[in-house]
């Protein structure tokens, strides 16, 4: 089995130290020299995973053909927001027959098209050539070898198989299942409440107030996923609860991280300088999310608000009051 992962930010290299641990032939693509250079000569990635020695067989290019040359399965780990014109790109230079791994989290601005989909449609492949990796999966600590699991989703439950084996170590343990709809949504989703979350800690509020967005948040996502045709047991699982539940009580996490900013009182400006460049998909996703839901006529209130303060239309005190003001009702 060969591997390409293209992008070498967090996820991407830690997922490719995954693979590579995992015994699988693995080509990680960077967008620059130096991060190609400190991972073939030094063994590391210094501007994303400070400390983490990567493993020697691990080998890096800036050169996405040589990449993706022979690989198995090619892995894509970009801002979400950026995968159509890199992909429009690459497209010519995909191997056939190999399977398009997704590892992103977002809903694409003006498509409202979740990734898998960005992926089939620009790549011209058939859906269920199309896997998507998603859970509780903070880059740094399985950089660290720290035991987590995962979700391996595909249509073609086969091709969902063989990744999971591709990726499977003593440490990161990956879990199979046919719904790519909620696995993505719950991936992207999650980002939003976790800004919630983090608005909510800056401003002072303790742990009900943060348990209080997850369990709402988790009924957003459910709500929005069952108007898509996603599997409601999905929102239980690892790519639902497990990744919004680490997303939204871990410091690891950016965009819980970028809410706490917010929250006390940062601008938007000023909480994205702070994150040294690093995306929080949350922020640029939280209004396809948000379109996608009034398309198809789900109340959101969470993803609302939330999009409403990121677009500068409103700020984390005038949320929560907004919020608590709703009418109240039946859970």
């Amino acid at each position: 089995m060969r591997a390409a992962v293209l992008g070498a930010g967090n996820w991407g290299t830690a997922f490719a130290k995954v693979l590579t641990d995992a015994g699988t032939e693995t080509v990680l693509w960077a967008r620059r020299p130096e991060l190609a250079e400190a991972v073939n000569q030094r063994h590391c990635n210094p501007d994303y995973l400070e400390g983490i020695e990567l493993p020697g067989a691990l080998r890096a290019t800036t050169d996405p053909t040589e990449a993706m040359s022979g690989a198995d399965l090619v892995v894509f780990a970009i801002p979400s927001q950026t995968l159509r014109e890199n992909l429009g790109g690459w497209a010519g230079q995909l191997p056939p027959q190999a399977s398009l791994v997704s590892l992103m989290k977002g809903i694409e601005l003006g498509t409202v098209m979740r990734m898998s989909e960005v992926i089939s449609q620009v790549a011209k492949a058939l859906p269920e050539r199309v896997a998507v990796v998603s859970g509780p999966n903070l880059a740094r600590e399985i950089a660290m070898q720290q035991p987590t699991a995962t979700t391996v989703a595909c249509t073609d439950l086969a091709r969902a198989e063989s990744v999971q084996q591709a990726c499977s170590t003593g440490y990161f343990r990956p879990y199979t299942n046919t719904d790519v709809i909620g696995t993505e949504l719950g991936g992207a989703v999650k980002n939003v409440i976790a800004l919630a979350c983090g608005m909510a800690v800056g401003m002072g509020f303790g742990d009900n107030t943060v348990a209080s967005l997850i369990t709402r948040g988790l009924a957003e996502t459910a709500r929005l996923g069952s108007a898509l045709g996603a599997d409601p047991l999905t929102f239980a699982g690892l790519a639902g609860l497990g990744d919004l539940v680490a997303t939204c009580a871990s410091p690891l996490s950016r965009n819980r991280t970028f809410g706490h900013r917010l929250g006390r009182g940062e601008t938007l400006e000023q909480a994205q300088q702070a994150t040294h460049g690093q995306i929080a998909e949350g922020v640029k996703s939280c209004r396809s999310i948000l379109d996608l839901a009034d398309r198809h006529g789900v109340d959101v209130p969470i993803v609302r608000e939330v999009s409403a303060v990121c677009a500068g239309e409103s700020d984390p005190r005038t949320a929560v009051r907004a919020l608590m003001s709703r009418s109240i009702k039946s859970e």
